[in-house]
């Protein structure tokens, strides 16, 4: 992706989700006409990825996202952050309900940004520093480039541990970075800082002199940070639109304070890998064959009746970029459900997607729910819940004699017989 790009929208056709492969389209949203060309590099690097790319102007007025209800698009990529008023019907509104609809957003700022570009990362509980014309500044880990060595362009290494997220290589080289700060919702359980600024960074002026504390600083400073809606919609947001341009890509970096010299910088790397997390190539699980009965038995019952033994089985995937795959956890786990867990288990497996468990109907009737919420970094959630009917015994069902009931038999047959006895004693002793 070169420097001029500013804004892309991708298509990803949900139904093929289900099938080997992806079909994705994808608008570049231009200042002007003239920086298509800088981005020749970029479309076919989309292509190779299986994407099919559709270039428009930022300020197309026909630009839209949807039409008589239904979505052109499954995903957009937003490199436009000097952009007041975009084209069309497209703005802060309507992005917010197209990532409520399950679609994906990936979003990039720069120190120029515009109040309609923060207002979209608000809503997705991410705040840019409202500083003006302040960037991220490292006096310690700065970057020592071709490219300059100003203490705005930093070498970044703090990425979270999360190979679901980043791939299974792992990213080595510093990635340069040259932007906005931004803190995530602490309160949100959804925001995911995947690069973070180090102990020594701050927000702040280049040669402005600090006379009071920085709005963000420190490793609470994130610079790319990603969300994973409640819907499994998935927001990538970065600070710095210069992280994905080919002359960051292809530039060599070495960090302040260190030896180690490296011939090009981890960004291409590290951009490659987030999207493919971000548009659902990785960590984009799904479920099948979800099925219970009683054990003996094949067929679901329409309810359970207490003490029953009940069989819970489910199959879940992963989809790897190329097809799904058996996906192996030793932590999912199923609730027996009413108001609260009347049963939890971890679901056995077997190796090839099969998940399952039995368990004894507890002795409560009323509604419950098999379900299972399965909630882990970097994948997609998983919530199945099926309510079902547990009838107590019918009169009929009851045992005729219960043995823990023995004593109380016994000492109602020998009050009988003693009464008997007594009375035959009284009437006819003398």
């Amino acid at each position: 992706m070169k420097s001029g790009c500013q804004s892309n929208i991708f298509k990803l056709d949900e139904a093929l989700r289900e099938v080997d492969g992806y079909l994705l389209v994808t608008e570049y949203l231009y200042p002007n006409m003239s920086m298509r060309e800088s981005c020749d590099s970029r479309r076919h690097v989309q292509a190779d990825r299986g994407y099919e790319l559709d270039v428009k102007l930022a300020t197309d007025p026909k630009l839209t996202l949807q039409s008589y209800g239904s979505y052109h698009y499954d995903a957009l990529i937003l490199f436009a952050p000097k952009v007041e008023s975009l084209g069309g019907n497209l703005d802060a509104a309507a992005i917010s309900d197209f990532v409520d609809s399950g679609h994906d957003l990936i979003l990039a700022a720069d120190e120029t940004t515009s109040d309609t570009i923060r207002e979209i990362a608000s809503d997705c509980g991410v705040d840019f520093d409202e500083f003006e014309k302040a960037v991220v500044i490292d006096h310690v880990k700065y970057a020592i480039t071709p490219l300059g060595d100003d203490h705005s362009l930093i070498a970044a290494d703090n990425l979270i541990d999360s190979t679901v997220i980043l791939g299974s290589q792992g990213i080595k080289e510093p990635i340069l970075y040259r932007g906005l700060g931004h803190i995530v919702n602490p309160t949100s359980e959804l925001g995911i800082k995947v690069l973070s600024a180090s102990p020594s960074a701050y927000s702040g002026r280049v040669g402005a002199e600090i006379t009071d504390l920085p709005n963000v600083s420190g490793a609470s400073m994130a610079l790319v940070s990603v969300v994973q809606a409640r819907n499994n919609a998935r927001i990538m947001i970065s600070g710095s639109l210069e992280l994905f341009s080919n002359q960051f890509f292809e530039s060599s970096v070495q960090q302040s304070g260190s030896d180690d010299k490296f011939e090009k910088s981890g960004n291409q790397q590290f951009a490659v890998e987030l999207t493919k997390w971000t548009l659902h190539e990785r960590g984009h699980l799904k479920t099948s064959n979800v099925h219970h009965h009683k054990i003996g038995e094949t067929n679901e019952p329409a309810m359970y009746r207490i003490a029953d033994n009940a069989r819970y089985s489910l199959g879940i995937q992963e989809w790897n970029g190329k097809d799904w795959q058996p996906y192996q956890a030793d932590d999912v786990q199923l609730q027996f459900y009413m108001m609260s867990p009347y049963v939890l288990k971890t679901l056995s497996h077997d190796g090839k997607g099969l998940y399952f468990t039995e368990f004894q109907v507890p002795d409560v009737y009323g509604v419950f729910q098999f379900k299972v919420e399965y909630n882990r970094l970097g994948y997609t959630t998983l919530n199945l819940a099926k309510q079902i009917p547990v009838r107590p015994f019918r009169h009929d069902e009851y045992e005729r004699f219960i043995p823990a009931a023995f004593p109380y038999y016994g000492a109602s047959f020998s009050t009988m017989i003693a009464f008997f006895v007594f009375g035959i004693v009284f009437l006819y002793h003398k």
